[in-house]
């Protein structure tokens, strides 16, 4: 009969289809967000937390001229990309690498930051190979 929408709910008011019955009544419905885990190094399944992406990307950025809704946008694109992908499980190294291009072209500082720990720099000359390709 009529369909109301906001931004998380859809609100349908219909009526029973037996000529005899016509009862009224209200549907609510809401859009179930698909789950996707990460796949870690040691083979471990975590759920995707985009929590955890904010802050990893805030520490990359601390003290770096990039707003906190550029963060977000990167963590939405980034969502975007795997739940389009339409897989539940994603591999952590893809997560790792998707989030390091972006902060490449975001900014070179936050990228070394966030590569210095993702990679795991053993040495300078590892560092230092990081930083001429950049």
């Amino acid at each position: 009969m009529d369909s109301r929408d906001d931004e998380t709910v859809v609100r349908r008011r219909r009526e029973c289809l037996d000529p005899r019955c016509k009862h009224r009544f209200t549907t609510y419905e809401r859009m179930e967000a698909p789950r996707l885990f990460v796949v870690k190094k040691d083979g471990r399944r975590e759920q995707y937390s985009r929590e955890k992406i904010i802050a990893g990307l805030r520490k990359a950025c601390e003290k770096r001229p990039i707003s906190e809704a550029r963060m977000e946008s990167v963590a939405a694109d980034l969502e975007r990309e795997l739940f389009a992908r339409g897989e539940n499980e994603v591999a952590s190294a893809l997560v790792g690498e998707k989030l390091m291009e972006a902060l490449r072209g975001l900014d070179p500082v936050a990228y070394i930051r966030f590569a210095s720990v993702y990679r795991s720099f053993g040495d300078i000359e590892t560092f230092r190979e990081e930083l001429a390709q950049l």
